[in-house]
């Protein structure tokens, strides 16, 4: 077995669309079955949130009161065997802006 043949990818998705992720997961993990490769994945790992609290009243006059925002990043790791056909491949695949793609050598 050549060293190409044990590489790997890691592919780390995340975004703040948690169905974008999932659809673009699953696009990936069909077109690595579909093209005869070990694939793993996809892995769910922990959202991460991002709170922010501010005050809504600036001038310390009244009760305070305060707006909590949240953003919720949602992240998937996928392992696909590296070939170059595969990889060719996973370029072409259609992103929505709300998704990133993190590829990695293993």
């Amino acid at each position: 077995m050549s060293l190409a043949a044990k590489r790997r990818v890691r592919i780390r998705l995340y975004g703040t669309n948690p169905a974008d992720v999932d659809q673009v997961a699953r696009e990936i993990v069909d077109l690595a079955k579909k093209m005869g490769v070990q694939v793993r994945g996809p892995i769910p790992l922990p959202t991460r949130r991002l709170m922010v609290t501010v005050r809504r009243a600036p001038s310390g006059q009244g009760y305070h009161t305060y707006d909590h925002w949240e953003l919720r990043i949602s992240k998937r790791l996928i392992d696909v065997e590296a070939s170059e056909r595969v990889l060719r491949r996973l370029m072409t695949i259609r992103v929505p802006d709300t998704v990133k793609i993190e590829l990695q050598l293993v």
